[in-house]
Protein backbone atom coordinates (compact mmCIF):
# COMPACT_ATOMS: atom_id res chain seq x y z
CA UNK A 1 0.00 0.00 0.00
CA UNK A 2 1.43 3.75 -1.00
CA UNK A 3 1.05 6.46 1.13
CA UNK A 4 -1.64 8.85 -1.04
CA UNK A 5 0.01 12.09 -2.02
CA UNK A 6 -1.80 14.94 -3.47
CA UNK A 7 -1.14 18.51 -4.54
CA UNK A 8 -3.10 21.10 -2.78
CA UNK A 9 -4.74 22.63 -6.18
CA UNK A 10 -2.89 25.85 -7.83
CA UNK A 11 0.19 25.84 -9.87
CA UNK A 12 1.60 29.61 -11.13
CA UNK A 13 0.31 29.96 -14.79
CA UNK A 14 2.52 30.08 -17.30
CA UNK A 15 3.88 33.63 -18.67
CA UNK A 16 1.93 33.42 -22.02
CA UNK A 17 -1.54 33.17 -20.02
CA UNK A 18 -1.07 35.90 -17.77
CA UNK A 19 0.13 38.36 -20.85
CA UNK A 20 -2.91 36.83 -21.98
CA UNK A 21 -5.61 37.81 -19.47
CA UNK A 22 -3.80 40.91 -19.16
CA UNK A 23 -4.38 41.96 -22.97
CA UNK A 24 -7.68 40.62 -22.55
CA UNK A 25 -8.63 42.83 -20.02
CA UNK A 26 -7.20 45.56 -21.67
CA UNK A 27 -9.56 45.09 -25.08
CA UNK A 28 -6.74 44.16 -26.82
CA UNK A 29 -7.24 40.27 -27.74
CA UNK A 30 -10.81 38.40 -28.32
CA UNK A 31 -12.15 36.18 -26.27
CA UNK A 32 -11.37 33.35 -28.38
CA UNK A 33 -7.83 34.21 -28.01
CA UNK A 34 -7.97 34.22 -24.42
CA UNK A 35 -9.59 30.47 -24.51
CA UNK A 36 -6.69 29.20 -26.32
CA UNK A 37 -4.02 30.67 -23.99
CA UNK A 38 -6.02 28.71 -20.96
CA UNK A 39 -6.54 25.55 -23.40
CA UNK A 40 -2.40 25.50 -24.03
CA UNK A 41 -2.16 26.10 -20.00
CA UNK A 42 -4.47 23.23 -19.19
CA UNK A 43 -2.63 20.86 -21.12
CA UNK A 44 0.65 21.80 -20.08
CA UNK A 45 -0.26 21.58 -16.21
CA UNK A 46 -1.62 17.93 -17.03
CA UNK A 47 1.32 16.92 -18.91
CA UNK A 48 3.75 18.05 -16.43
CA UNK A 49 1.53 17.13 -13.24
CA UNK A 50 1.81 13.54 -14.84
CA UNK A 51 5.53 13.63 -15.70
CA UNK A 52 6.15 14.42 -12.08
CA UNK A 53 4.49 10.85 -10.85
CA UNK A 54 1.49 11.99 -9.24
CA UNK A 55 -0.77 9.60 -8.93
CA UNK A 56 -3.69 12.24 -8.49
CA UNK A 57 -3.82 15.39 -10.85
CA UNK A 58 -5.38 19.02 -10.24
CA UNK A 59 -6.10 21.39 -13.63
CA UNK A 60 -3.78 23.94 -10.97
CA UNK A 61 -6.22 26.50 -11.02
CA UNK A 62 -5.40 27.67 -14.58
CA UNK A 63 -8.10 29.08 -15.52
CA UNK A 64 -9.69 30.00 -12.22
CA UNK A 65 -9.48 33.91 -11.36
CA UNK A 66 -8.94 33.13 -7.77
CA UNK A 67 -9.49 29.99 -5.74
CA UNK A 68 -12.07 31.96 -3.89
CA UNK A 69 -13.91 33.95 -6.00
CA UNK A 70 -14.16 31.44 -9.05
CA UNK A 71 -18.15 31.23 -8.27
CA UNK A 72 -18.15 35.18 -9.58
CA UNK A 73 -17.57 34.83 -12.95
CA UNK A 74 -19.94 36.45 -14.99
CA UNK A 75 -22.16 37.87 -12.01
CA UNK A 76 -23.14 41.25 -11.93
CA UNK A 77 -24.67 42.26 -8.64
CA UNK A 78 -21.48 42.55 -7.16
CA UNK A 79 -19.64 45.93 -6.18
CA UNK A 80 -16.08 45.90 -5.85
CA UNK A 81 -15.84 46.97 -2.23
CA UNK A 82 -15.99 44.63 0.08
CA UNK A 83 -13.76 42.18 3.05
CA UNK A 84 -10.18 43.35 3.23
CA UNK A 85 -7.95 40.30 3.64
CA UNK A 86 -4.11 42.09 4.50
CA UNK A 87 -1.12 39.85 4.77
CA UNK A 88 1.52 39.98 6.62
CA UNK A 89 4.15 41.77 3.66
CA UNK A 90 1.51 44.91 3.65
CA UNK A 91 -0.16 43.67 0.60
CA UNK A 92 -3.92 42.94 0.53
CA UNK A 93 -7.15 41.49 -1.42
CA UNK A 94 -10.40 42.58 -1.37
CA UNK A 95 -13.64 40.66 -2.01
CA UNK A 96 -16.76 42.17 -3.38
CA UNK A 97 -20.00 42.86 -1.68
CA UNK A 98 -22.79 41.60 -3.35
CA UNK A 99 -25.47 44.24 -3.62
CA UNK A 100 -28.83 42.53 -4.42
CA UNK A 101 -30.07 39.22 -4.42
CA UNK A 102 -30.61 36.30 -5.49
CA UNK A 103 -26.92 34.69 -4.53
CA UNK A 104 -26.10 32.10 -7.38
CA UNK A 105 -22.94 30.82 -8.65
CA UNK A 106 -21.55 32.04 -12.20
CA UNK A 107 -19.63 29.16 -12.49
CA UNK A 108 -19.41 25.98 -10.50
CA UNK A 109 -16.05 23.56 -10.08
CA UNK A 110 -17.22 20.97 -12.34
CA UNK A 111 -16.90 22.98 -15.39
CA UNK A 112 -13.01 23.36 -14.68
CA UNK A 113 -13.01 19.14 -13.50
CA UNK A 114 -14.67 18.19 -17.07
CA UNK A 115 -11.67 19.91 -18.73
CA UNK A 116 -9.17 18.40 -16.71
CA UNK A 117 -10.43 15.00 -16.88
CA UNK A 118 -10.77 14.81 -20.66
CA UNK A 119 -7.06 15.52 -21.00
CA UNK A 120 -6.12 12.43 -18.24
CA UNK A 121 -6.45 8.86 -17.59
CA UNK A 122 -5.40 9.70 -13.98
CA UNK A 123 -7.62 10.29 -11.11
CA UNK A 124 -8.52 14.48 -10.65
CA UNK A 125 -9.21 16.16 -7.56
CA UNK A 126 -11.12 18.94 -7.65
CA UNK A 127 -11.11 21.71 -5.10
CA UNK A 128 -14.28 24.04 -4.42
CA UNK A 129 -14.22 27.02 -2.20
CA UNK A 130 -15.85 26.64 1.28
CA UNK A 131 -19.34 28.55 1.91
CA UNK A 132 -17.62 30.02 4.69
CA UNK A 133 -15.52 32.29 2.27
CA UNK A 134 -18.25 33.27 0.43
CA UNK A 135 -20.21 34.02 3.47
CA UNK A 136 -17.99 37.45 3.47
CA UNK A 137 -19.78 38.44 0.04
CA UNK A 138 -23.18 39.67 2.45
CA UNK A 139 -22.63 42.96 3.67
CA UNK A 140 -22.83 44.24 7.20
CA UNK A 141 -25.95 46.19 6.39
CA UNK A 142 -28.87 44.40 5.31
CA UNK A 143 -29.76 44.09 1.38
CA UNK A 144 -33.49 45.75 1.18
CA UNK A 145 -35.74 42.63 0.10
CA UNK A 146 -33.02 40.43 0.49
CA UNK A 147 -32.39 39.40 4.50
CA UNK A 148 -29.03 37.72 5.31
CA UNK A 149 -30.94 34.41 6.13
CA UNK A 150 -32.37 34.76 2.57
CA UNK A 151 -28.56 34.81 1.11
CA UNK A 152 -27.35 32.25 3.53
CA UNK A 153 -29.67 29.57 2.26
CA UNK A 154 -29.35 30.40 -1.42
CA UNK A 155 -25.56 29.85 -0.44
CA UNK A 156 -25.67 26.44 1.11
CA UNK A 157 -27.59 25.25 -2.14
CA UNK A 158 -25.05 26.29 -4.22
CA UNK A 159 -22.09 25.00 -2.11
CA UNK A 160 -24.14 21.91 -1.91
CA UNK A 161 -24.40 21.98 -5.76
CA UNK A 162 -20.63 22.38 -6.12
CA UNK A 163 -19.54 19.73 -4.41
CA UNK A 164 -21.94 17.03 -5.56
CA UNK A 165 -21.54 18.64 -9.09
CA UNK A 166 -17.85 17.90 -8.87
CA UNK A 167 -18.52 14.42 -7.36
CA UNK A 168 -21.03 13.70 -10.25
CA UNK A 169 -18.55 14.63 -12.66
CA UNK A 170 -16.07 11.85 -11.68
CA UNK A 171 -14.02 13.89 -9.09
CA UNK A 172 -11.59 11.16 -7.11
CA UNK A 173 -12.38 13.97 -4.44
CA UNK A 174 -13.41 17.15 -3.36
CA UNK A 175 -11.27 19.60 -1.39
CA UNK A 176 -12.90 22.98 0.65
CA UNK A 177 -10.50 25.50 0.81
CA UNK A 178 -10.80 26.62 4.01
CA UNK A 179 -8.27 29.31 4.12
CA UNK A 180 -10.51 32.11 6.38
CA UNK A 181 -10.47 29.47 9.73
CA UNK A 182 -6.81 30.30 10.65
CA UNK A 183 -8.01 33.91 9.89
CA UNK A 184 -11.04 34.41 11.71
CA UNK A 185 -9.06 33.55 14.70
CA UNK A 186 -7.12 36.80 13.99
CA UNK A 187 -10.23 38.61 13.52
CA UNK A 188 -12.04 37.19 16.51
CA UNK A 189 -9.96 35.31 19.22
CA UNK A 190 -13.14 34.36 20.95
CA UNK A 191 -13.33 31.66 18.01
CA UNK A 192 -17.13 32.72 17.78
CA UNK A 193 -16.47 33.62 14.42
CA UNK A 194 -14.60 30.50 13.46
CA UNK A 195 -17.19 27.85 15.19
CA UNK A 196 -20.12 30.12 13.18
CA UNK A 197 -18.29 29.10 9.76
CA UNK A 198 -17.51 25.14 10.79
CA UNK A 199 -21.01 25.40 11.46
CA UNK A 200 -22.18 26.93 8.22
CA UNK A 201 -19.65 24.40 6.09
CA UNK A 202 -21.44 21.60 8.22
CA UNK A 203 -24.82 22.70 7.47
CA UNK A 204 -23.94 22.00 3.13
CA UNK A 205 -21.98 18.71 4.40
CA UNK A 206 -25.01 17.31 6.51
CA UNK A 207 -26.51 16.99 3.21
CA UNK A 208 -23.93 14.40 2.16
CA UNK A 209 -24.12 10.92 2.40
CA UNK A 210 -21.15 9.37 5.04
CA UNK A 211 -20.19 7.55 1.68
CA UNK A 212 -19.83 10.72 -0.08
CA UNK A 213 -18.53 12.69 2.99
CA UNK A 214 -15.28 10.46 2.64
CA UNK A 215 -14.24 11.83 -0.46
CA UNK A 216 -14.77 15.11 0.51
CA UNK A 217 -11.55 17.12 2.60
CA UNK A 218 -10.83 20.90 4.23
CA UNK A 219 -7.99 22.41 3.38
CA UNK A 220 -7.02 25.13 5.83
CA UNK A 221 -3.22 27.15 5.50
CA UNK A 222 -2.16 30.72 6.71
CA UNK A 223 -2.44 32.16 3.41
CA UNK A 224 -0.11 32.00 1.09
CA UNK A 225 -0.50 34.91 -1.55
CA UNK A 226 3.09 37.02 -3.05
CA UNK A 227 5.56 34.48 -1.04
CA UNK A 228 3.11 35.95 2.36
CA UNK A 229 0.54 34.83 4.78
CA UNK A 230 -2.21 36.58 6.47
CA UNK A 231 -2.13 34.30 9.70
CA UNK A 232 0.41 32.38 10.57
CA UNK A 233 1.35 34.47 13.48
CA UNK A 234 -2.03 32.24 15.13
CA UNK A 235 -1.26 29.27 16.94
CA UNK A 236 -2.66 26.17 15.36
CA UNK A 237 -3.80 24.76 18.74
CA UNK A 238 -6.84 27.33 18.68
CA UNK A 239 -7.78 25.86 15.01
CA UNK A 240 -7.25 22.34 15.34
CA UNK A 241 -10.53 21.63 18.13
CA UNK A 242 -12.72 23.32 15.99
CA UNK A 243 -11.75 22.22 12.44
CA UNK A 244 -12.13 18.55 13.22
CA UNK A 245 -15.91 19.26 14.02
CA UNK A 246 -15.61 19.64 9.97
CA UNK A 247 -18.26 16.66 9.16
CA UNK A 248 -15.61 15.46 6.60
CA UNK A 249 -13.24 12.26 5.91
CA UNK A 250 -9.93 14.02 4.54
CA UNK A 251 -8.26 16.92 6.47
CA UNK A 252 -5.21 18.93 4.46
CA UNK A 253 -3.06 20.60 6.55
CA UNK A 254 -0.10 22.96 6.57
CA UNK A 255 2.81 21.72 7.96
CA UNK A 256 5.97 21.49 5.94
CA UNK A 257 6.32 25.63 7.40
CA UNK A 258 5.25 25.30 11.35
CA UNK A 259 7.74 26.04 13.55
CA UNK A 260 6.88 22.81 15.85
CA UNK A 261 5.68 20.37 13.47
CA UNK A 262 5.69 17.68 16.35
CA UNK A 263 3.96 19.88 18.96
CA UNK A 264 1.50 20.16 16.42
CA UNK A 265 1.44 16.58 14.99
CA UNK A 266 0.77 15.65 18.52
CA UNK A 267 -2.54 17.90 18.90
CA UNK A 268 -3.86 15.84 15.31
CA UNK A 269 -3.09 12.91 17.15
CA UNK A 270 -5.67 13.38 19.61
CA UNK A 271 -8.62 15.23 16.97
CA UNK A 272 -8.43 12.61 14.78
CA UNK A 273 -10.74 9.60 14.44
CA UNK A 274 -10.04 6.16 12.77
CA UNK A 275 -12.33 7.74 9.50
CA UNK A 276 -9.75 10.28 9.09
CA UNK A 277 -7.36 10.87 6.21
CA UNK A 278 -4.72 13.19 7.52
CA UNK A 279 -2.66 14.86 4.73
CA UNK A 280 0.59 16.81 6.08
CA UNK A 281 2.05 19.64 4.52
CA UNK A 282 5.23 18.40 3.20
CA UNK A 283 6.39 21.19 0.60
CA UNK A 284 6.29 24.91 1.53
CA UNK A 285 5.29 26.81 -1.70
CA UNK A 286 6.60 30.14 -0.17
CA UNK A 287 10.06 28.99 0.44
CA UNK A 288 12.07 29.37 -2.89
CA UNK A 289 14.49 25.96 -1.44
CA UNK A 290 13.36 23.28 -3.88
CA UNK A 291 12.74 20.40 -1.01
CA UNK A 292 15.00 17.21 -1.49
CA UNK A 293 12.87 13.86 -1.82
CA UNK A 294 15.15 13.42 1.45
CA UNK A 295 14.00 15.97 3.42
CA UNK A 296 10.57 15.14 2.22
CA UNK A 297 10.90 11.93 3.56
CA UNK A 298 12.04 12.80 6.72
CA UNK A 299 8.88 14.38 7.30
CA UNK A 300 6.88 11.87 6.38
CA UNK A 301 8.61 9.43 8.85
CA UNK A 302 8.27 12.41 11.60
CA UNK A 303 4.46 12.61 11.39
CA UNK A 304 3.85 8.65 10.96
CA UNK A 305 6.18 8.02 14.39
CA UNK A 306 3.20 10.14 15.92
CA UNK A 307 -0.06 9.20 13.63
CA UNK A 308 -1.16 6.15 12.69
CA UNK A 309 0.72 6.02 9.11
CA UNK A 310 -2.54 3.96 7.63
CA UNK A 311 -3.99 7.38 7.77
CA UNK A 312 -1.78 9.57 6.79
CA UNK A 313 -1.29 11.23 3.49
CA UNK A 314 1.07 14.11 1.85
CA UNK A 315 0.29 17.14 0.21
CA UNK A 316 1.78 20.91 0.23
CA UNK A 317 1.31 23.57 2.45
CA UNK A 318 -0.99 26.00 0.46
CA UNK A 319 -1.55 26.12 -3.63
CA UNK A 320 1.65 27.57 -5.36
CA UNK A 321 -0.66 30.66 -6.84
CA UNK A 322 -3.95 30.67 -5.78
CA UNK A 323 -4.37 33.84 -7.12
CA UNK A 324 -4.06 34.28 -10.97
CA UNK A 325 -1.62 37.19 -10.97
CA UNK A 326 0.75 35.58 -8.50
CA UNK A 327 4.11 35.09 -9.92
CA UNK A 328 6.19 34.67 -6.62
CA UNK A 329 7.06 31.41 -7.22
CA UNK A 330 8.38 30.59 -10.57
CA UNK A 331 6.00 27.82 -12.79
CA UNK A 332 9.21 24.86 -12.90
CA UNK A 333 9.97 25.76 -8.64
CA UNK A 334 6.64 24.11 -8.12
CA UNK A 335 6.63 21.36 -10.70
CA UNK A 336 10.21 20.33 -9.45
CA UNK A 337 8.92 20.91 -5.57
CA UNK A 338 5.89 18.31 -6.41
CA UNK A 339 8.48 15.84 -8.18
CA UNK A 340 10.31 15.80 -4.56
CA UNK A 341 7.18 15.24 -2.39
CA UNK A 342 5.76 12.16 -4.90
CA UNK A 343 9.34 11.02 -4.79
CA UNK A 344 9.84 11.72 -1.05
CA UNK A 345 6.60 10.12 -0.19
CA UNK A 346 7.11 6.98 -2.18
CA UNK A 347 10.86 6.48 -0.10
CA UNK A 348 9.04 6.94 3.23
CA UNK A 349 6.52 4.22 1.98
CA UNK A 350 9.05 1.67 1.57
CA UNK A 351 10.89 2.62 4.49
CA UNK A 352 7.57 2.21 6.00
CA UNK A 353 7.20 -1.11 4.73
CA UNK A 354 4.32 -0.54 2.44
Amino acid sequence: MAIPTESIGSIPRPPQLIQAIASFQAGKIAPEALNDAYSEALADTIYRLEQTGSPVLTDGEQTKPSFATYPLTGLNNLAPDGVVIPFADGHQRQLPRLTTGPFRYGVHADTYLKAARARTQRPVKQAVISASALSLLYPSTEIPGYPREAFLADLINEAEADIRGALDAGAANVQIDFTEGRLSLKLDPSANLLRSFIALNNQVLDRFTPDERRKIGVHVCPGGDYDSTHSADIDYAGLLPDLFQMNVGRFYLQMASEPDRKRVLEIIRKLAKPQHLIFIGVIDPINPAIETPQQVRDRVLEAASILPADQLGTTDDCGFAPFADDTSTARDTAFQKIRARVEGTALAARQLGY
